[in-house]
């Protein structure tokens, strides 16, 4: 069961306090956040390391110069790869218009970047304070005018294919053909494909490209080198994976972590 955080915008009686608040907190490689919701809207970055996001509907990959979006009332859990230092910010629900009704992994401007890191140092932001107003209106701005980016897993909600997810999950490298892998999850091959098509808008085997991507950016994080990333993630070769790394990101490993 989730376990639901009160409110930091209001206080104990309900009353509003604050439009905005944040969070900034340092945590260690492979720490975990157990699965939990807020009352309020929730954009979570980090400037360093890389973050797994959780939810009954998938998983997004939150490496530095992504944040994540998360509506209000959203269980999910989170967990570290490298050493994270994450900066959190808290909205009034719908304070943010327009956005997606689910989670998803925007990109980060330099200046929402500053913004981020500008805003916790207030703690609390309050549009009845002029200043704080000025800084909440832009943030608004910079955060509906982001681009959403593929660093997401969907789940299938179907119990043959999410016991093959799962199968995966714990190891991406598999090497398990589909054929394979249905007969240990009791469906044919054909009923595996239109579930995974339709229920994550994504072939079974694009969608395993994307699992060992997001498991390669994960053992990057942590400090593995491109080539044990590669090859630990199912990859035939380091080549092939900072190919689709390139396509996805739009620059190779080695650039992505050293910028």
């Amino acid at each position: 069961m989730s376990e639901k955080c009160h409110s930091i915008l209001r206080n104990h009686r309900g009353r509003l306090i604050a439009h905005v608040a944040s969070v900034s907190h340092d945590f260690a490689d492979a720490h975990a956040i157990p699965e939990h919701f807020h009352p309020e809207d929730q954009l979570i970055f980090a400037s360093a390391g890389v973050m797994t996001l959780h939810t009954k509907q998938g998983i997004w990959v939150v490496p530095p110069s992504r944040a994540a979006w998360i509506p209000a009332g959203t269980p999910h859990s989170v967990v570290m790869s490298g050493v994270v230092s994450m900066r959190t910010l808290y909205f009034l629900p719908r304070l943010v218009r327009g956005l997606p009704g689910k989670c998803f992994v925007m990109n980060v401007s330099p200046l929402l970047r500053e913004l981020i890191i500008h805003a916790c140092g207030f703690g609390k932001l309050n549009a009845a304070v002029l200043e704080q107003k000025r800084v909440i209106g832009i943030l608004r701005d910079q955060i509906r005018t982001s681009h959403s980016v593929p660093l997401q897993l969907s789940r299938p909600c179907d119990a043959r294919a999410r016991r093959i997810v799962e199968t995966l999950l714990v190891d991406p490298a598999d090497e398990r053909t589909l054929t394979r892998l249905c007969k240990d999850c009791g469906a044919s091959k054909r009923t595996i494909q239109r579930l995974f098509l339709a229920e994550t808008k994504m072939t079974f085997g694009r969608w395993r490209q994307q699992l060992r991507l997001l498991h390669g950016l994960q053992l990057l994080a942590s400090g593995e080198k491109v080539t044990s990333a590669a090859l630990d993630a199912g990859y035939s070769s380091p080549s092939a994976f900072i190919s689709m790394f390139r396509s996805q990101l739009g620059t190779t490993p080695g650039r992505y972590f050293t910028r």
